[in-house]
């Protein structure tokens, strides 16, 4: 583990480089892990730990999610099974279903969580908010955590460009004293390209702030705000849509990912620069208040209760299938399609 500085502040922090896969296959290679759920995570984090040479089952109930598993060469009988009898195999559980779903399961993982084993998640939320989930370990096993920085799909696909998501991880019970070799290793074995240490509380509020901020709520928010000012104005959606959405993802992400924010400003125009530096600040007034209520709303466990309440009902999956359906046929994410279409690549 390396001590790296960020800004002045420490942090402790893992490399492929420090914790190679070869240490981390010799940490687990008398574990048997059962990945729990084949939804979001379940897929990526499974296939990279099989294709890194960890011994790996599935644990997943009869219906689509379990017939992709078959598809993605899980075998019935030999590496997938049904969520009990994976979870009575493993040494370690991966619970990787949704929150919802991992609140409904609880009573049967718990069953065979019996002393020594490892009880694994990628959120914090069940822990964390455990007066509300009702999920609580038994003392005589680990529990710890590996949170990628992405979806299970850039997961696996960085993973197999020979490149990977960063992840956080921490220790909330540390039964068995090896805790902390076994997180790791389980980083490094789900393509991990670095892992930075937290707490089950800091990520799970940092994951549910960034979701519905930057990540997820407010881009959709500002996307939606700047196309519709410039259509109302008389530009047309092509138009609206490239500069709103299209310039940004495919010319000034790069550019900032690459080398940082100031790099993507210095290689940009000096009417941009001007404009840019001006109105971040103007951005930022106007946002702070409304990321200062989404915190302190995550903090307070609302919007934990508010997502279980709502993902635990019996239309929940119908009424977002149609949220998502009306977000899908907007006019801005109607061009977007159309755009994407015209890209070189595909053509």
């Amino acid at each position: 583990m390396a001590q790296l500085n960020f800004g002045g502040v420490t942090e402790n922090v893992v490399t492929r480089e420090e914790f190679p896969l070869e240490k981390a296959r010799e940490v687990l290679k008398n574990e048997t892990i059962a990945v729990i759920g084949y939804g979001v995570q379940g897929p990526g984090q499974s296939l990279n730990l099989r294709d890194n040479g960890f011994n790996v089952i599935v644990g997943q109930r009869q219906g689509k999610t379990y017939d992709k598993a078959v598809k993605d060469g899980w075998v019935p009988g030999e590496t997938l099974f049904s969520i009990e009898e994976a979870c009575e195999k493993a040494t370690i559980i991966e619970v990787l279903l949704s929150d919802a779903a991992q609140i409904e399961c609880w009573p049967l993982i718990k069953k065979h969580l019996t002393a020594g084993k490892a009880l694994y998640f990628s959120h914090g939320f069940a822990i964390t908010y455990s007066e509300r989930t009702g999920i609580v370990p038994p003392a005589d096993v680990d529990v710890i955590m590996v949170a990628p920085k992405g979806s299970g799909t850039s997961l696996r696909t960085m993973f197999l460009e020979g490149r990977g998501v960063n992840s956080s991880y921490a220790i909330h019970q540390d039964a068995t004293r090896k805790a902390g070799d076994r997180v790791i290793a389980l980083g490094i074995g789900v393509g991990s390209g670095y892992l930075f240490e937290t707490t089950f509380k800091r990520e799970v509020y940092s994951d549910l702030t960034g979701e519905r901020g930057t990540l997820m709520g407010a881009i959709q928010g500002i996307f939606q705000a700047q196309y519709e000012t410039l259509r109302e104005h008389g530009h047309t959606p092509s138009e609206a849509f490239n500069e709103t959405v299209e310039e940004l993802t495919q010319s000034l992400m790069p550019l900032f990912s690459g080398k940082g924010m100031d790099w993507m400003y210095a290689n940009c125009s000096t009417t941009a620069q001007r404009g840019a530096l001006d109105w971040m600040v103007k951005f930022h007034d106007a946002t702070k208040p409304v990321f200062e209520e989404l915190y302190r709303s995550v903090e307070s466990g609302e919007e934990a209760q508010r997502s279980i309440d709502s993902n635990s009902q019996p239309d929940y999956r119908e009424k977002l299938n149609e949220e998502l359906r009306m977000l899908r046929e907007s006019e801005m994410w109607q061009t977007g399609a159309v755009v994407r279409k015209l890209r070189p690549e595909n053509n």
